[in-house]
């Protein structure tokens, strides 16, 4: 331990207040053709140009971010201090089905480094193939899944053959963006974590290093980051990558970075992943982390010349389907904030500005405003009606048909990755008396809406509710509306099928006999297909609105509203509220802005960004409630505020003990 402080504190080019690097050694001056980045290991520093080099980052997610305002947020990145930014790429993101890629709008990589390298912020580049990132299935693929049996993160040959031709496509893209090429990319990530997976497959990763070094060359500086303890280290660290290590605030620096010299006696110090906040988790309370902790880790980190990258600087959000999810089964909800410098929308926070001083202290800030933050507008209440249940709606949500089979079906079986699909069989026996429907395998992914001939039975929940008692006659329908909540995106169970893995039995006896419909609800929304069938079921029915009970199957409603003429400035971002409702899904002008559950919390309302509305035209809402909403005897409405509350009390759900994550040096979650 005296060894390593000494070495510290004396010969690891120790950045000092002026933002320079005052090497121990003597200064090894060589020429370049043109720009380069390496590390140099004898005077413990990154060297940009062959001179000394620190970086301080910040991660954001150009996926969880809309295009418009990536520049603002990078702007912002740029005047805190930042000279550098990380970020991932998520294959599933961009390749939603083999050999079928997508880099275009919001998924637009390419126009989003060279933004980066316009503003004057170099990247640190992590491409996987595995991300984790609290992101569905890691970044992977659920089409992968289709071989049942392929172990993931490893050198099972049809996942290393999809990997080979995923960055086959990726990384020639990215070549030109490499600093050495005269972009911005200074660093490449080779997976991510890996540490901390059970495969611990050495051939594995060192085929990717291969792969990546024939796309990129052997000039690029190839990393590698894992947990801050030895443990991690051993099946993380990797010949040929630089290994680096992340951990939060509060904990020991000193040991941290201890741990990083097991793996590398010499070079730069780097906290690839230094947590300015935490994940969330549905049902569970708000992670924040003071920054007053955050401020004074930063401040010894930078003290000694570390590298730091701040994770998140701004998180963002889960739009659509993207959130990840823990074992035992815990989604992550759709905001990302993550108690961030700027919040999910953006905005600047007291953090922003009490970690912008402490970077200050040891480079020169950039000269000009802080962009501010972006206004918020309250639209008011838009009162919804119901258009029609998902069960009446099967010729305009699947697309594809009903397919029949003894036993369910996966999602990945009917070719969907997201979103949900619905089951139907019927009781094969009478139940005058309640009786057990149990997935007793724990195989409902994640949570299913059952109804007998269009009465609400009740829920089965994964990890959480596996039985149900229902009643009925032989031959009454069972619909079973089966909900994919996200994908798990850490640890051993990244292999995660969706829908109903596995049987289920009604009492002693088996179901089969089903009817499966893949539903592509997204699709009939961007289309105006269910308010279509909506307006010609209100206009075509003499019968009174139902009763309450019947308003508890998953339904669609719909409402709308105009942006007010004679305000400047808008549309304006805002946040949608849902007073009384309980669970389900949301969409503006056909875009899918994600899930909502204040009945679980903590997560309220959900970020609405302004380019999704329009000031032409009337703007549609769409909701699929799960669950049951307020809607009867009265209307019911959603309301548009200029407040988010992503912190609300969250409701007691059954506690479970998630594997457990990197977190042996957070210590506020202790």
């Amino acid at each position: 331990m005296a060894e390593f402080n000494r070495l510290l504190k004396a010969a690891l080019c120790p950045w000092n207040r002026h933002g320079y690097c005052k090497p121990a050694l003597s200064v090894h001056q060589f020429a370049t053709a043109g720009p380069s980045f390496t590390v140099d290991y004898k005077k413990d520093c990154f060297l940009k140009d062959g001179e000394p080099f620190r970086y301080i980052s910040g991660s954001i997610h150009y996926s969880r971010v809309p295009r418009v305002y990536w520049k603002d947020r990078l702007l912002k990145m740029y005047m805190a201090g930042l000279n550098a930014i990380q970020t991932y790429i998520p294959w599933n993101f961009h390749e939603p089905t083999p050999g079928l890629y997508d880099f275009t709008g919001d998924r637009d990589l390419p126009h989003f480094l060279q933004l980066c390298q316009d503003i004057g912020l170099l990247v640190i580049l992590r491409p996987g193939p595995y991300i984790c990132a609290e992101w569905d299935m890691g970044g992977l693929p659920s089409w992968l899944l289709k071989k049942k049996d392929i172990v993931l993160r490893s050198s099972d040959p049809g996942y290393i053959t999809a990997v080979d031709k995923w960055m086959g496509k990726l990384l020639p893209m990215i070549k030109p963006f490499l600093y050495q090429n005269g972009g911005p990319i200074i660093t490449v990530q080779v997976e991510n974590e890996y540490g901390s997976y059970f495969a611990c497959d050495y051939n594995y990763l060192r085929h990717l290093a291969k792969l990546f070094r024939s796309h990129l060359g052997e000039q690029v500086v190839l990393f590698t980051t894992d947990g801050a303890s030895v443990g991690y280290l051993k099946c993380g660290a990797l010949e040929g990558a630089y290994a680096t290590v992340d951990f939060g605030p509060g904990g020991n620096v000193t040991a941290a970075f201890e741990a990083q010299r097991y793996a590398e006696a010499r070079g730069p110090l780097v906290n690839s992943e230094f947590y300015t906040g935490w994940l969330d988790h549905w049902g569970e309370p708000h992670s924040v982390i003071p920054t007053a902790v955050v401020v004074k880790s930063l401040n010894e980190m930078l003290e000694i010349g570390a590298n730091v990258n701040l994770y998140m600087f701004i998180g963002g959000t889960n739009f659509g389907y993207w959130n990840g999810a823990n074992s035992p089964y815990a989604p992550q909800p759709t905001s990302y904030d993550y108690d961030a410098l700027l919040t999910e929308a953006g905005d600047l926070t007291e953090k922003y500005f009490a970690v912008r001083d402490v970077i200050k202290m040891y480079k020169k800030i950039p000269d000009g405003v802080v962009p501010p933050s972006t206004p918020k507008f309250a639209y008011g209440p838009v009162e919804m009606k119901k258009l029609r249940t998902v069960s009446e709606s099967l010729d305009i949500l699947s697309f594809s048909g009903p397919v029949k089979s003894p036993y369910p079906l996966t999602f990945v079986e009917l070719n969907q990755a997201f979103g949900f699909m619905l089951y139907q069989t019927t009781l094969p026996i009478d139940c005058s008396k309640p009786t057990p429907l149990s997935s007793p395998f724990n195989g409902v992914h994640d949570r299913a809406y059952v109804t007998i001939d269009g009465v609400v039975a009740g829920i089965l929940e994964r990890d959480k509710a596996i039985s149900i008692n229902v009643t009925g006659k032989a031959g009454s329908h069972i619909h079973i509306l089966v909900e994919n909540m996200g994908r798990v995106n850490y640890g051993k169970g990244i292999n995660d099928f969706k829908g109903l893995v596995s049987n289920l039995t009604l009492g002693a006896d088996t179901l089969t006999n089903w009817t499966v419909y893949s539903l592509s609800i997204d699709e009939a929304v961007r289309d105006g297909l269910i308010w279509e069938a909506g307006v010609r079921r209100a206009s075509s029915s003499a019968n009174p609105s139902p009763p309450p009970a019947a308003l508890s199957q998953p339904t669609f409603y719909g409402g709308t509203f105009q942006i007010p003429d004679g305000i400047p400035d808008l549309p304006q971002d805002t946040y949608l509220q849902f007073p009384n409702w309980s669970k389900g899904q949301v969409w503006i002008n056909g875009f899918n802005l994600g899930r909502y559950w204040p009945s679980r919390g903590p997560q309220v309302t959900i970020f609405v960004p302004a380019h999704v509305l329009s000031t032409r035209a009337v703007n549609n809402v769409t909701i699929l409630e799960l669950e049951a909403a307020p809607c009867s005897p009265g209307p019911c409405v959603v309301k548009f505020t200029d407040t988010p509350i992503i912190n609300a009390t969250v409701k007691a759900i059954t506690p479970c003990m998630r594997e457990p994550l990197n977190t042996q040096h957070h210590s506020w979650l202790h």
